[in-house]
C-alpha cells in the first residue's frame, strides 16, 4: 500500500547546530523526490527522521496518516523499505538469508517467501544463482540490488535510499540508475532518493527538492530549477554540476 510522506514544522538540532529546519515538506503519494544538496546539508537526517532512528525537537512527521512516534513506530515500520549506501547487508548472512531475514522473523510461510523472492529477483534483475553468496562475495552493484530486495521484501509503500548508489564506478551506477528508475515506475511507490548528484536526480525522480543548511531552498524539475532559482545558492549548486542544458528532464 502507497502512503504519503508529511513533515510539518520539523526543527532537528545536534548540540548549537539546526540540523534541520523544514516548515512543510510533502512527498505525495507513488512519486519520487530525490533530496538532493551539498554534504551536511540536512538530507540524510530527514531520512533518519522518517524512519524513526532520530526524533524531531519540535514538529511532526507522518507516514499515511499515521504519525512517526515512539507508540507508532513499530506500525509505521513494515510499510518503510530503508537502503543506505553501502547496502548495510549482514556480513555473516548469504544474499537469499539477508533478504528474507525480516519476513523469517514474522513468520512468513517458505511458500509466500519463494514467491516474493522470485518477483524481486525479477524485479531488480539480480541472477538467482548470487543468492547463496556472501556479501564479500558480490560486486557493489549487486550487494545494492540484494539490499534494495531486503528493503522491498514486505511490500512497503514508503522506500527510503540514502545516496544507494555513491560508492559505484561510473558505468555500473549509469545502470542501476535506469533500473531503479524502472522499478520506480512498476512499483508506483512513494520514494525519497537521497543524492548529492542533480544529474542522477534528474534520471530517477519526478522532482527534486534543494536543501541547504538544514533548510529546503527549492523544489521543482532540474531544469525550473536552472530557469527559476530561487536565490544565488540554486544558480551556484547547478553550475557547480553541469550547465543547465545538461539537466533537461530524461523521462
Amino acid at each position: 500500500m502507497s502512503a504519503t510522506i508529511e513533515l510539518i514544522d520539523v526543527r532537528k538540532r545536534f548540540g548549537e547546530t539546526l540540523a534541520l529546519d523544514i516548515p512543510e515538506l510533502v512527498v505525495r503519494e507513488r512519486t519520487v523526490l530525490a533530496l538532493i544538496g551539498p554534504s551536511g546539508c540536512g538530507k540524510s537526517t530527514l531520512l533518519r527522521l522518517v524512519v524513526g532512528l532520530l526524533r524531531p525537537d519540535q514538529g511532526r512527521i507522518q507516514v499515511g496518516g499515521t504519525p512517526m512516534g515512539p507508540s507508532t513506530r513499530d506500525e509505521i515500520l513494515p510499510r518503510i523499505g530503508y537502503v543506505i549506501q553501502d547496502g548495510g547487508l549482514f556480513p555473516h548472512l548469504t544474499a537469499l538469508e539477508n533478504t528474507t531475514l525480516v519476513a523469517r522473523h514474522r513468520r512468513w510461510t517458505r511458500e509466500r517467501i519463494d514467491t516474493r523472492v522470485r518477483e524481486l529477483l525479477e524485479l531488480t534483475r539480480l541472477d538467482p544463482g548470487l543468492l547463496g553468496r556472501y556479501p564479500s562475495e558480490l560486486s557493489g552493484g549487486q550487494k545494492q540490488r540484494v539490499a534494495l530486495m531486503r528493503a522491498l521484501m514486505l511490500g512497503p509503500g514508503v522506500l527510503l535510499m540514502d545516496e544507494p548508489l555513491a560508492a559505484l564506478d561510473p558505468m555500473i551506477r549509469s545502470r542501476l540508475q535506469r533500473d531503479l528508475r524502472d522499478v520506480f515506475g512498476r512499483l508506483r511507490t512513494t520514494v525519497l532518493f537521497v543524492t548529492h548528484d542533480l544529474a542522477e536526480a534528474a534520471v530517477v525522480a519526478d522532482e527534486v527538492a534543494l536543501l541547504n543548511a538544514g533548510r529546503l531552498v527549492q523544489r521543482g524539475k532540474p531544469a525550473e530549477l536552472a530557469a527559476a532559482p530561487a536565490e544565488p545558492f540554486v544558480t551556484e549548486f547547478i553550475a557547480a554540476q553541469a550547465p543547465p542544458e545538461a539537466l533537461g528532464w530524461s523521462r
